[in-house]
């Protein structure tokens, strides 16, 4: 896959602006890049905060011949290769929270967002929106405490472009792994590795029937299994809930 990046200086945000393009024709490996987005958000529609010059935020453009239904699993491959990318040329200790969250030491970093047009049978086009906090030099409010960034853990100001090129580079090679087996089979191994929930308590969230358990690792399908207090393990399909620690947002 061919990675063609295209870039403005201000966007609402990067996964409509890919979206647009998508629909325009736009081919497999389209990245959208922004120096700063107005409306930038998150999964569930949370509000994503998009100041200039520091960060990355992009989204990129994917047209995969898989069945509607395994498309979810792309968020992970995306968080998976962005762990692995940075971890790589940073030597930091990043790890995933499930589903769609990077963190290091349990401060959150990175957010992914992935949106899907198809039919019952057909996968028009996916869009994986990834925004990185690379060089923030401090958070205030309700982030404080809770957020961090890589130039706030490694102490150092970050190229950007080092990061980009890492996360793309394994998420080429991911990418191909995941089309081959349409599902994370060869990529669960290494996800629960650095899977900050495994093996703690978490509290599942929904609005039908919130529980709690002990987080198990995810399978071949992105799921989460959730070992209840009667042994029983639920499967927890990322799209119906909310996943936090049972007293932490880890």
């Amino acid at each position: 896959m061919k990675i063609d990046i295209c870039f403005r200086k201000e966007v609402d945000s990067t996964n409509d602006w890919a979206k647009q393009m998508a629909g325009e024709g736009a081919p497999e490996g389209t990245l959208a890049l922004a120096d700063s987005q107005i409306l930038g958000r998150g999964r569930r529609g949370r509000s994503w905060k998009s100041p200039a010059g520091d960060n990355l935020y992009m989204s990129l453009i994917l047209r995969p011949e898989i069945p509607p239904e395994k498309a979810s699993g792309l968020t992970l491959v995306m968080g998976l290769s962005a762990a692995q990318g940075i971890t790589d040329v940073l030597e930091l200790p990043v790890k995933i929270k499930w589903p769609n969250d990077l963190v290091i030491e349990e401060k959150k970093f990175c957010g992914i967002l992935t949106e899907m047009n198809a039919d019952r049978q057909k996968i028009r086009f996916v869009v994986v929106g990834i925004g990185i906090n690379v060089n923030n030099s401090a958070f205030s409010g309700e982030l404080q405490g809770r957020a961090t960034s890589l130039k706030l853990e490694k102490g150092t100001v970050i190229d950007k472009d080092v990061i980009l090129e890492a996360v793309m580079a394994a998420f080429e090679k991911n990418y191909k792994i995941f089309l081959k087996t349409q599902d994370l089979s060869g990529l669960v191994e290494e996800y629960n590795r650095i899977l900050v929930n495994r093996s703690r308590p978490v509290r599942v969230l929904n609005p039908v029937n919130a529980f709690e358990g002990v987080a198990q690792g995810i399978n071949t399908s992105g799921e989460l299994l959730v070992e209840r207090a009667d042994g029983s393990v639920t499967a927890v399909y990322a799209g119906e809930v909310s996943v936090r620690g049972a007293s932490s947002y880890v």
